[in-house]
């Protein structure tokens, strides 16, 4: 009898079951009546009718694609434009646009690894793309407690060759900031790089929302390499690594998800650039947006909520267990809210949340209906 080569998948999707982890496609409409607290876009760009003009008006004129890989047709003269304007804006000598965001951290980590003796000190809180660079690079790893500047200084202090610190900015599950000024002086002393993956505080954190590099005075520093996100406060599609012009040189050369990869479609290039373009005119939205996570945070802790302090605009309200987790985000769902529902093992530490995100755009009526709704639904503690 011929073995079906596709059997220990259905083992794997009992297990999944069994353990509440089952996960599913949701395709929504263009315009859903839900309360939006799930999405990621922080300033309330992706249907703005600039940033989506600004989309439109490029695919019209560049066309619907790149075309190529960026080494070969892909790169246009608006991700040229779209790179200066946010080394500008972000305070750093360069950038280089990528895909996506995934792809802009396996960029970064592999190619700033290629030294033979290179470690890796990464945090234990990580998301899932450095993670994934780490292990990608073939460099040594060592992966120290979360937020822990000691641990990293003593990883850093019993290696000699090169080295590079890896940590998100704000951490996607719980939204706190990795302690950024103290990593770059750990860094500095032992001759290391600082690799900052700043998805979640690119137009939220710093000054008019330049960044949590900005906001810890790092912005620009010989050492340090950023990398972000375009589709979360930008509201549109892609990834910049941002850093000193030798290294994005580096990665033009060595980057793999860059070298291999299409270039970031004309659309979605032209939409960054809008939004980056008007939050430059608004930098409000900024402040904005981490009001209402605070507010958000304040209400639901008040409420006697297990929910975590903000230092952007991701409040995480934790749950008892997986299966209640699901509930709780089906529940808000039927009463017209849409909140994130993380599960292992999207979350490092093994408790499951609810993941909500601050919007700059959402009104205190809205805050309000939110919370009320939260609150309302939440399963009973143990």
């Amino acid at each position: 009898m011929t073995r079906d080569p596709f059997d220990w998948i259905d083992a794997h999707a009992e297990r999944r079951r069994a353990a509440g982890l089952v996960r599913t496609l949701r395709p929504r409409p263009a315009h859903s009546p839900l309360l939006d607290l799930a999405s990621n876009d922080y300033l309330g760009l992706a249907h703005h009718p600039e940033v989506t003009r600004a989309g439109a008006d490029a695919c019209l004129h560049w066309g619907a694609g790149s075309t190529g890989s960026r080494l070969v047709t892909g790169s246009t003269q608006l991700h040229a434009e779209l790179e200066a304007e946010l080394a500008a804006f972000c305070g750093f000598e360069a950038a280089l646009v990528l895909a996506s965001g995934y792809a802009a951290n396996l960029a970064a980590v592999t190619a700033l690894t290629t030294e033979p003796g290179t470690l890796i000190v990464s945090d234990s809180g990580n998301h899932a793309s450095l993670i994934d660079g780490c292990r990608l690079s073939r460099a040594g790893t060592e992966v120290v407690p979360h937020a822990d500047t000691d641990a990293l200084r003593k990883a850093l202090g019993g290696h000699d060759g090169p080295a590079v610190a890896v940590t998100d900015s704000v951490f996607s599950v719980d939204g706190d900031a990795a302690p950024l000024r103290a990593m770059a002086a750990a860094c500095a002393e032992h001759g290391a790089a600082l690799l900052v993956d700043d998805a979640h505080g690119l137009g939220v954190l710093g000054p008019g929302g330049r960044g949590a590099a900005a906001e810890a005075g790092l912005a620009g520093a010989p050492g340090l390499v950023c990398t972000a996100t375009l589709s979360k406060s930008l509201g549109s599609q892609g990834g910049v690594v941002l850093g000193p012009a030798r290294v994005i040189e580096h990665l033009v050369n060595a980057a793999r998800t860059f070298i291999f990869d299409t270039g970031l479609a004309p659309a979605a290039t032209g939409a960054a650039l809008g939004a980056l373009r008007l939050l430059r005119r608004e930098p409000e939205r900024a402040v904005r947006a981490r009001a209402v996570a605070r507010e958000l945070y304040e209400r639901l802790a008040g409420a006697g909520l297990d929910a975590t302090a903000p230092d952007a605009c991701v409040v995480s309200v934790r749950a008892p267990s997986p299966e209640a987790a699901v509930e709780w985000a089906a529940a808000c769902r039927s009463a017209g809210l849409a909140v994130g529902c993380f599960r292992p093992p999207s979350v490092p530490d093994g408790i499951s949340r609810l993941r909500l995100t601050a919007r700059a755009d959402l009104t205190d009526r809205e805050i309000g209906d939110a919370v009320g709704t939260i609150v309302r639904t939440a399963p009973p503690r143990p």
